[in-house]
């Protein structure tokens, strides 16, 4: 099989431009069979781009520009070429074509970036950003991708690993040759120095929380009783109609799902059913699935008609709700409001809104950034673990930095502590990939299109 891959890069479809990825040992060569130019590929300097027709079965099919990457220095490591070509669906599929017959097979998913990770270029988490930033659907997500693509989670565990690998082998010297004074690290000191280590790794184990939200976004019901507007918040967030809003009591009887950026998050956002006592089977169902949602949410819209004084089903909805986690929504002030916060003890977050004319969302937006994002963070500095993968990683690590502190203050001999140490070293190593399994880069590549 060749070791020559080619994919399209860019979307399929009708377009000003479309660009063939070719990559391996011999691609510079291979392109060179279906190029015609004012000099041959393997003339053209590396990272330079040169334009001439593009060749199938000696037919001229389209001109366009050749940019030559020379390995080492290309994404993948290996030699590269990358054809841009004029974007029709047909003329893009015939070059591709002439890259087959010029030798190169179709890449795999994600092959062009596992190849980048292969040959070192990028570290795991590096990779894993790749796929971040095609898939960021906020200006956060996209700001947290790039800081992984930029390396800053991998300079922060290279960081912790090389303080690691330092006190372990300094600690073993001291075991092994106590009297000799190779080891400049005491029992004392190497107790000190595993605090610190479990410090920074704790943190960035804290760091879960703010990665996750900002990479899925964050799971929100909205609720209350019937006709209390919750449609109408649903629809003021999205920016269009997205549920039937009506002046009839229970127009929602399933959840109605968007996916929304608000402020600097993205919200997973549940329009429910409007929950009350019913005989209607269908409606009593939305109902039940109503408060699983509530149950299982992050966050809790919880929406209140501000014009009426609560009722028996405005209580029971109260009932439900977790202070720590819900917002209380005051709606419809363009109709006068009744309503106070005295009538809602026990709950910090309230907001006042008009959802149909669309007042009051730049409030709401305040208290979910207080609540999800209270610390500013700097992308360029700040190690932000995103995923699950990565964050089982770490706190294997911080749990063998805290037995390894244990073992130390607690007077056992160096070497049990060095032992724990090493558990942590393995983990921080398959977090950023120098110890990782092959099923879990699998794993990862799969989500990648192919051309990427």
């Amino acid at each position: 099989m060749s070791s020559v891959i080619s994919a399209i890069s860019t979307p399929v479809g009708r377009g000003g431009v479309a660009m063939i990825r070719v990559s391996g040992k011999g691609a510079i060569e291979m392109c060179d069979k279906i190029f015609k130019g004012k000099k041959p590929l393997c003339e053209v300097e590396a990272n330079k781009a040169v334009y001439g027709n593009i060749v199938l079965n000696g037919e001229v099919i389209d001109d366009g520009v050749f940019t030559v990457f020379r390995g080492p220095r290309s994404f993948t490591g290996e030699d590269t070429v990358e054809i841009c070509c004029h974007g029709g669906i047909l003329i893009t599929q015939k070059v591709l074509s002439a890259t087959y017959s010029a030798g190169a097979r179709p890449a795999e998913a994600g092959e062009f970036t596992r190849r980048a990770f292969s040959s070192g270029r990028l570290s795991l988490s590096e990779a894993e950003a790749v796929i971040d930033l095609i898939d960021a659907e906020s200006n956060e997500q996209l700001k947290l991708a790039r800081s992984h693509a930029d390396g800053v989670m991998t300079r922060a565990i290279e960081s912790i690993r090389e303080e690691l690998v330092s006190l372990i082998s300094q600690i073993y010297v001291f075991v092994d040759y106590p009297d000799e004074d190779l080891s400049d690290v005491t029992p004392e000191e190497a107790t000190e120095r595993t605090r610190m280590l479990l410090t920074k790794v704790q943190k960035l184990c804290r760091s879960y929380g703010t990665g996750k939200v900002i990479r899925e976004g964050i799971d929100t019901v909205i609720c209350g009783k019937p006709n209390t507007g919750k449609s109408s918040l649903l629809n003021a967030l999205s920016g269009y109609d997205r549920a039937i809003v009506t002046s009839v009591p229970g127009t929602t009887r399933d959840t109605v799902e968007e996916r929304i950026n608000l402020g600097r998050l993205t919200l997973n956002l549940c329009d429910t059913a409007g929950i009350h006592a019913t005989e209607d089977e269908v409606e009593r169902l939305g109902i039940e699935r109503s408060i699983r949602k509530i149950e299982d949410a992050q966050l809790t819209l919880a929406v209140f008609d501000g014009s009426k004084a609560l009722d028996g089903e405005d209580k029971e909805v109260i009932a439900k709700l977790d202070p720590v986690t819900s917002i209380i929504i005051i709606n419809k002030g363009d109709l006068g409001c009744v309503l106070s916060e005295s009538d809602f003890e026990g709950f910090e977050n309230i907001v006042y809104i008009s959802a149909k004319n669309n007042e009051g969302t730049e409030k709401l937006t305040e208290i979910v950034e207080a609540m999800f994002m209270s610390n500013a963070i700097d992308y360029s500095k700040d190690a932000i673990i995103s995923n699950a993968r990565q964050f089982a990683c770490a706190e294997t690590a911080r749990a063998s930095l805290e037995n390894a502190l244990d073992a130390l203050t607690a007077g056992y001999t160096p070497d049990v502590g060095a032992m724990e140490l090493e558990l942590a070293l393995g983990a921080l190593s398959e977090l950023d990939s120098r110890k990782v399994s092959e099923e879990v880069v699998n794993a990862i590549f799969s989500r990648f299109c192919i051309g990427k």
